[in-house]
């Protein structure tokens, strides 16, 4: 967890072949929010939040509440209260392809929260959903288990079987961009670097 925690989200996503990148609607509802840890997934019913305040009572440090609200931001299920209460157990945050409410007094509490917007809309609790199943956030099947990394540039979902994997290409990934840093600093073009004026001239591309 902690390797994969250094790294950013768009290392990870480039380094296991652009996959696991959710939906750019689901972002950080404050600036410098940063989240790391495993899927303990969550679907509630339309306008309903019976299963996540289930599903928060079972976390713990580690986990990431992935939340599929099951209506399209029309109701704001997770507020100040709610994140308290993950705040005491060490819950390491919350992303939601759905609103939230009460932001500004998440964001003063320092519980990471990536959500696709706001709405002060109240929610029922009285209907069934589930929890630990397979649910789809941004446009990304999450399984419980998964790994969960976000930052100021979004969400990436790297599998369980592959988290090895991940952190290992990451490094790779990085240093070898170390490197291309200094030599774009000592003066060279990345074009230049990475040769495409190979590609370009196989997609016959003419200079007037």
């Amino acid at each position: 967890m902690k390797k994969l925690a250094r790294c950013a989200v768009a290392t990870v996503h480039e380094a296991l072949g652009q996959i696991g990148a959710l939906d750019r609607s689901i972002q950080a509802i404050a600036p410098g929010m940063r989240l790391c840890g495993r899927a303990l997934t969550v679907r509630c019913h339309p306008g309903d939040n019976l299963m996540l305040i289930k599903a928060i009572s079972m976390a713990g440090p580690d986990d990431v509440l992935v939340v599929d609200p099951g209506d399209r931001g029309e109701a704001g299920p997770f507020g100040e209260v709610l994140a308290v209460d993950c705040l005491a157990h060490g819950v390491a945050g919350l992303v939601a392809a759905g609103s939230v409410r009460d932001s500004e007094a998440i964001a003063r509490r320092g519980f990471p929260v990536f959500a696709s917007g706001t709405n002060v809309r109240g929610t029922g609790k009285a209907n069934l959903g589930e929890i630990n199943h397979p649910v789809c956030v941004g446009g990304v099947i999450v399984n419980p288990g998964d790994y969960v990394l976000a930052d100021a540039d979004g969400v990436v979902v790297v599998p369980h079987g592959r988290i090895a994997e991940a952190i290992e290409k990451s490094d790779a990934r990085e240093a070898k961009e170390r490197t291309v840093m200094k030599r774009l600093e000592a003066g060279e073009h990345l074009f230049d670097i990475y040769g495409y004026q190979a590609t370009l001239d196989r997609l016959g591309c003419t200079e007037e």
